[in-house]
């Protein structure tokens, strides 16, 4: 839940702090106020794109910052590097952040330069990484980026988490994962006999002679900067005794002359104290520069040079370059491919010894794990289907109540590409899965993507978040142009939804109509301002008779009169409890 926003210098804001309230928030204001602006601020915390041209003009710098709080959930503590996480908490895990009273704060900024930053709590992540780790606060529906019921991908976790097979797609997962694996190696044997004996030779030839030289980590790094020194020793040998002449040289020296102003300081310092920190600086340089003259001096009383060394360092570097270049793409890649290759051949040389017997054993194995693939993706795909006529059943119940009477929704499971003998799965199973969407009678059913109406794409986000608020874990919703071409009873049926919606997430929703902002627990007024040919938007919440004034405005498009005073009020009273 997204607890509190500071936004500086972003756009036509100057400065504003927002505390937020669980429940129902609508953003309202007049036409061209800029509450655009503020979604827009949040999508840029979240991640979105940094522009310099989202600086407020004549500043050098935007920035936004924003508390969220993180629920209770459950965190895989054995997750692995190629996991995905499943919530806010697990990413965090995950990256080694830690949470603290629930709670973390995220910050961003952009300057006139282009350069830009991004920080969750103390810790500097990346664009990528924040818009990842954001995707598990806020959804933003609209024409914004975060739109997680666009991404097809995204579809399948829906309407597994509607099923309650979460857990058994992550186990299906696994054992697919292992057949990959089981079939990787299994490949390795598809050749002819005369030619796994022949790479067997070689590989086991090259194990040998690596093994044989004995490397270790970064050896050739380590040799190449010895060979530098000893190749450059008169160069270095002469800087170092004319750096050490210098400073401990005779009584022209830097040190001497430094003992002399030292001394001078001193009494200076004694007959005037404001000098004191003067002095005690100029003793702190003298022991500071005493200490690199000592070695400066030592360093070049070490120095001796080894024609034998330097024929040793060339030759093991010449063994190195030429293992590279023997079993590498490159004399330049760094000594861990040539460590990666060694193990890769290693292990096909350990696994093809025995021959074939390997091979047939590895083949039962296979086919054995591909049944039990087969088994649970047919059990997996099944459960799919059967929520999947109850998923369009409910859309389309719901889009008839928010003026879509004539919307079909559908969800297309289509089994990927088989034939005669193997039945095709990936990761997830055997099923292609897409949201699907007719937005008029007779039209034909298109993926959800092609709906060309922000406000019919919000109302159908709206349908399915009302439907999956239980299985997703976002806590933030946030709802732009979802009154675009609606009002009267649907904007009525609109509201209602959002009320709904609201009682297990934290709902926010930029509306020009009246009849859905009464149905909001809380109210915020963008207005615009402009003092002298500076224009701003100023942001704050109305309650009392301010929102009433502002409902008044929504409704008739003036605040002033009675008689609009009191049909506000009583819409207030009506759908949201207030006098």
């Amino acid at each position: 839940m997204l607890e509190d926003l500071t936004i500086k210098d972003f756009a036509l804001i100057d400065s504003d702090y927002l505390e937020f309230e669980k429940g129902f928030t609508v953003l309202s204001g007049e036409t061209g106020a800029g509450k655009s602006i503020l979604i827009g601020a949040l999508s840029f915390l979240l991640g979105g794109k940094a522009e310099v041209s989202q600086i407020r003009h004549g500043k050098s710098e935007a920035s936004v910052s924003g508390t969220f709080f993180i629920p209770e959930l459950p965190v895989r503590k054995n997750i692995d590097e190629d996991d995905e996480p499943l919530n806010a908490r697990e990413w965090l895990y995950k990256h080694n952040i830690e949470i603290e009273n629930n709670r973390v704060l995220l910050r961003r900024f952009i300057r006139d330069s282009g350069k830009s930053g991004a920080w969750i709590d103390d810790t500097p992540v990346t664009r990528t990484d924040l818009a990842q780790f954001s995707s598990f606060l806020v959804d933003i529906h609209g024409q914004h980026e975060h739109q997680s019921l666009m991404k097809v991908s995204e579809h399948r976790k829906f309407l597994d988490a509607r099923a309650g097979i979460v857990d058994e797609v992550a186990e299906f997962t696994k054992l697919y994962g292992l057949l990959v694996a089981k079939r990787k190696v299994f490949d390795s044997y598809s050749m002819s006999e005369g030619e796994r004996a022949h790479k067997l030779e070689m590989l086991t030839f090259a194990v040998k002679e690596i093994e044989d030289a004995k490397l270790k980590k970064d050896e050739d790094q380590t040799l190449e900067d010895e060979e530098a020194r000893l190749s450059s020793f008169e160069k270095i040998y002469s800087d170092v005794d004319t750096i050490d002449q210098a400073l401990n040289g005779d009584d022209n020296c830097i040190l001497s002359i430094l003992k002399r102003i030292r001394r001078d300081s001193g009494h200076a310092a004694d007959i005037d104290k404001s000098l004191s920190s003067l002095n005690e600086r100029l003793e702190s340089s003298f022991y500071e520069l005493s200490d690199i003259a000592n070695e400066f001096s030592s360093y070049k009383n070490s120095l001796v040079f080894d024609p034998n060394r330097l024929q040793e360092v060339q030759d093991r570097l010449s063994l190195i370059y030429n293992l590279k270049k023997k079993y590498c793409a490159s004399v330049n890649v760094p000594l861990s491919d040539l460590f990666a290759f060694y193990e890769e051949s290693k292990k096909f040389v350990e696994e093809n010894s025995n021959g074939n017997s390997q091979k047939d054993l590895l083949a039962t194995e296979i086919k054995k794990i591909e049944k039990e693939v087969l088994i649970r993706a047919d059990a997996i795909s099944k459960k799919r289907k059967a929520v999947a006529a109850e998923l369009q059943k409910q859309v389309d119940e719901i889009l008839g109540n928010l003026g879509m009477s004539g919307t079909r929704f559908g969800v297309s499971i289509t089994e990927k590409d088989a034939n005669a003998v193997e039945q095709k799965c990936g990761p997830y199973g055997k099923d292609n899965i897409e949201f699907l969407i007719s937005a008029n009678p007779g039209n034909p059913m298109l993926p959800l993507a092609k709906i060309a109406s922000g406000g019919e794409l919000s109302r159908v986000m709206l349908a399915l978040k009302t439907i999956f608020a239980q299985a997703d874990s976002v806590e933030t919703l946030i709802f732009d142009e979802i009154d675009t071409g609606i009002g009267g009873e649907v904007a009525v049926a609109v509201g209602a939804h959002m009320k709904k919606l609201a009682k297990n997430r934290q709902i926010f929703c930029i509306t020009h109509l009246a009849s859905i902002a009464v149905y909001a627990d809380n109210q915020i007024k963008i207005e615009k301002s402009v003092s002298g040919e500076i224009t701003s938007s100023n942001v704050y919440p109305v309650t009392g008779e301010k929102r009433v004034a502002e409902i008044a405005r929504m409704l008739s498009g003036d605040s002033d009169t009675e008689q609009s005073l009191e049909h506000a009020r009583s819409m207030l009273l009506k759908y949201s409890g207030e006098n």
